[in-house]
């Protein structure tokens, strides 16, 4: 049996959570979704919903792993019982699906990297951006970013992701900071302050800004994923999961206001402010950043520097939470009895060969993203299940406000997990399939159209399948005799 792994220290851990949660999300979406949500006034749902969604299940994701010791899979067949199983099947699965997309935008940002390393800004940057996905080097960049991220957890806890992430994190704060104070002094910025930051309280009145400020900070935070979960079993038996938990979501929030600092004031700067709004609404998350960010670069005195400035932080930023995904999985198949050499190399060979399709195809990638990113919301829905179907009171008591505990939760926990939680739920799902066949009335249905509901429900229902059918198998594996619930 192998020795028994734990973080070194608190702020260990703590950065090893930030890193899963910074990732390219807080530096390419929250900017776009912010400024063209209201502003400020997109700031007010955006903290509401870091408490009354985020927060509750990092709490949950906390308290299982530093209770159970196992990964996913593991910590739900001791909550709930063998026989429901399959929910933290399907929740690692969704992580694991992000983690073959999500390594192939790791290597495009260490590309791009490079670039502004090696040569001047990107004057024509669409074009250049066609002809690098249409060749061989995406491939190339993936299998790179899956060999670091692979090397990091084969060191294991301590030597290889705490040493990692007190590196990445640190180094990442200061390139945003860095960033953002050179934004904000370029002339004219001040005009992208205003533009991100002016309040257009009208906004609140839109439903739909509040289902993005959920969505955001679902997606931003990892809330849900399972991946604060699985660094949780690594955590030493005296530690504060409810203090951990505001650390890690409001410091996660703090990184996504620095990139916002970044990056409006200097679209604003560079371009007249008609044409600025107008990139950062009409673009979507790889066009801002991989097409209209370095054309702006190339505007701007030492483009180069910046352009390589901001691909290291988003590098960072990428890597930090590939690592948690990788280790996510790598958790599981060392609870069905790997050693941890074996399920690195296991895992980084399927992470390489089911990335494949993502690196050929960006209609593939789109397809994943669409249906994966999505499906984190059903996996925070199945942690809120698993809490209430044990008894969240109980589980509050026991698990949350256990030994080691200095800032208890009350009743407040209770409720939001009993009833706040599915209600977002269910109000989120109800937004999208609105949206979805308003927008395609005739083909919503359509199982081969890369970003339809009917795709999603698709993927989601035949995981869901395959897990209850394979679940006394996974259960048998993961367990090897030890007593469950």
């Amino acid at each position: 049996m192998e020795k028994k792994e734990t973080f070194s220290s608190r702020w260990g851990l703590i950065l090893a959570s930030l890193g899963m949660a910074i990732g390219c999300g807080n530096i390419w979406r929250f900017p776009r979704i912010a400024a063209s949500n209201g502003g400020a006034a997109f700031l007010i749902p955006w903290i509401i919903f870091l408490v009354l969604w985020s927060i509750p299940l990092l709490i949950i994701e906390y308290s299982l792993g530093r209770g159970t010791r196992m990964g996913v899979i593991g910590s739900f067949g001791k909550i709930m019982g063998p026989k429901y199983s399959f929910m933290g099947g399907f929740i690692a699965f969704c992580s694991m699906a992000i983690m073959f997309y999500y390594s192939v935008v790791t290597g495009w940002c260490i590309k791009y990297f490079l670039r502004g390393v090696m040569g001047t800004p990107l004057l024509k940057a669409r074009d250049y951006w066609g002809s690098f996905t249409s060749s061989y080097q995406p491939i190339l960049f993936h299998l790179l970013a899956v060999l670091l991220g692979s090397f990091i957890i084969y060191r294991g806890i301590e030597a290889g992701i705490e040493k990692a992430s007190k590196f990445l994190i640190p180094s990442l704060f200061l390139l945003l900071v860095i960033a953002a104070v050179r934004a904000i002094t370029l002339p004219g910025a001040v005009k992208g302050l205003n533009f991100l930051f002016n309040p257009e309280w009208h906004y609140l009145r839109d439903y739909r800004v509040w289902l993005q400020g959920l969505t955001q900070s679902a997606w931003s935070t990892g809330a849900g994923w399972g991946l604060i979960l699985t660094y949780a079993v690594y955590m030493k038996k005296r530690e504060d999961t409810v203090l951990n938990s505001f650390i890690v979501g409001f410091g996660n929030d703090s990184a996504s206001l620095l990139a916002g600092l970044a990056i409006i004031p200097t679209i604003f700067a560079l371009l007249p402010p008609a044409e600025a709004e107008s990139v950062i609404k009409g673009s979507d998350n790889i066009g801002l950043t991989f097409i209209s960010i370095p054309t702006l670069f190339s505007k701007m005195p030492a483009g180069s520097f910046f352009m390589s400035l901001f691909f290291l932080s988003l590098t960072f930023a990428a890597l930090s939470s590939l690592i948690s995904m990788l280790e996510l999985t790598c958790r599981i198949f060392m609870d069905a009895g790997l050693t941890r050499k074996k399920a690195v190399f296991f895992v980084g060979v399927m992470t390489f060969l089911l990335g494949l399709p993502s690196a050929f195809s960006l209609a593939f990638f789109e397809n994943q993203d669409w249906v994966w990113g999505l499906g984190l919301m059903v996996s925070g829905f199945f942690f809120a299940i698993a809490i209430t179907r044990y008894g969240v009171s109980r589980f509050r008591e026991e698990w949350v406000n256990a030994e080691g505990c200095d800032l208890k939760v009350g009743r407040w926990f209770d409720i939001l997990v009993k009833y706040f939680i599915p209600v977002e739920f269910v109000l989120m799902l109800s937004w999208w399939f609105y949206q979805a066949v308003r927008w395609d009335p005739k083909g919503w249905w359509d199982v081969t159209k890369p970003t339809s509901l009917g795709t999603c429900l698709f993927q989601w229902l035949l995981v869901i399948f395959l897990f209850i059918i394979a679940n006394r198998w996974v259960v048998k594996k993961t367990f090897r005799g030890e007593a469950t619930k």
